[in-house]
């Protein structure tokens, strides 16, 4: 029961499905395609939706699923995600997404998962549950006829053009080996894959079919779009596992004939303004979070991943939400951490949104410290995390959920 004693929480039903995909539509601005509907179904059974109801109408809902994330060190952690979050206009401002979180997040602590995530539509909600910004990527474009690479740049070759049901076959264990090596990225389920292969007119969003390059070690996915003055080719998905297949991926694109400009979505600190002659010539059309974790537990959660630098620090974690906090030491040594409660005087202060968006290497601590996010008893320890927490491959979301 919320504070509207009308809005009654109970988890979904099979003939909810209807009523579930019409408050997507509402809240997300567009209509789930069959495809969308049947994929949704395949990854979420309806005991993991919480449906908040008004006279017996789902009215908001929200879904829990497993799920695995790839963390600093290449390590597996089982995650708990979030996704699908909508109240209906009608009924905002009543204390039903807290409702509904308090019932995912009680959950998601039963089922021992050190972490939770989820992509968030609405930055300003998330923060306030402990969740952080963890990953960042960058819309760029470039006009693809003026693109010319650096003279050392190498062209490694080994390159192909494929059919989809080549790719179907290819990309799965490529994304795979790759996912293994990214932090943030996670295992990526068979009915995802499923439903990239299965296009229909509404998945095309006026583009053509999804054209696909292969690599030994990468593959890119792509889609034409004619606006009637240009073509461009929109990427939507650009996997690498090494520089190699970096760099020849990138030569078979911008040896597309007939293609203006390409745009694709990256992490901000991708090499690919460096492989080119004019730095300029690639241009950021936009910057946005992209995955949000929250820690759930912080001893299981900061002892999973590798460091990049011993470490013997106290750090204390404000978690008001969930009361997960608490003061921990933790000592690194060789890359390997033990994190356990202590009552010793923490050198280091942050909530639990702070340490959540710092936990893959995507964001300083010194960024937080100059923003009055993170407190410390001076600078050297600051410096200290900083230099532990780094790492040396960028933390990038698999897919979007």
């Amino acid at each position: 029961m919320s504070h509207d004693d009308q809005i009654l929480f109970r988890t979904a039903t099979d003939s909810d499905w209807d009523a579930l995909k019409l408050l997507i539509s509402t809240g997300f601005g567009f209509h789930p395609s069959e495809n969308d509907a049947t994929m949704m179904r395949a990854l979420h059974s309806p005991e993991n939706i919480v449906v908040a109801t008004d006279g017996g109408v789902p009215v908001a809902m929200a879904v829990g699923f497993d799920m695995e994330f790839t963390v600093p060190g290449g390590h597996q952690v089982p995650t708990r995600g979030i996704t699908w979050v909508s109240v209906a206009p009608t009924h905002r401002r009543r204390g039903i997404l807290r409702s509904m979180f308090e019932k995912l997040h009680e959950t998601i602590t039963a089922s021992g998962a050190p972490l939770a995530a989820l992509t968030a539509s609405d930055a300003g909600i998330y923060g306030r549950f402990g969740y952080g910004p963890a990953t960042v990527e960058e819309q760029i474009t470039f006009d693809r006829r003026f693109a010319r690479f650096q003279a050392d740049v190498p062209d490694p070759g080994g390159v192909s053009i494929v059919d989809a049901r080549t790719a179907a076959a290819t990309l799965p264990d490529i994304y795979d080996r790759w996912r293994l090596l990214t932090p943030g990225a996670q295992q990526r389920p068979t009915a995802h894959w499923d439903r990239t292969f299965a296009e229909s007119a509404d998945d095309k969003n006026g583009g053509s079919a999804l054209f696909f390059l292969t690599h030994a070690d990468g593959y890119v996915a792509y889609r034409h779009n004619y606006d009637g003055s240009e073509n461009v080719v929109k990427v939507s998905q650009f996997v690498a596992i090494t520089p190699q297949a970096y760099a020849a991926l990138w030569r078979a694109l911008i040896g597309l004939d007939l293609v203006t400009r390409i745009e694709v979505n990256q992490h901000p600190d991708d090499p690919l303004r460096l492989l080119l002659t004019d730095y300029r010539s690639v241009r950021t059309k936009s910057r946005t979070d992209h995955l949000w974790l929250r820690i759930m537990d912080v001893p299981a959660a900061l002892q999973a991943r590798d460091y990049a630098a011993d470490l013997d620090t106290v750090i204390e974690i404000d978690d008001p939400y969930l009361d997960a906090g608490g003061t921990f030491r933790l000592r690194v040594r060789d890359g390997r951490a033990t994190c356990t409660p202590t009552d010793a005087s923490p050198q280091v202060t942050m909530a639990s949104d702070v340490l959540s968006a710092l936990y893959l290497g995507t964001h300083r601590a010194r960024t937080f410290a100059s923003a009055h996010r993170l407190r410390a008893t001076d600078s050297r320890a600051v410096d200290a995390v900083d230099a532990a927490f780094s790492v040396d491959r960028p933390a990038v979301l698999g897919y979007g959920f």
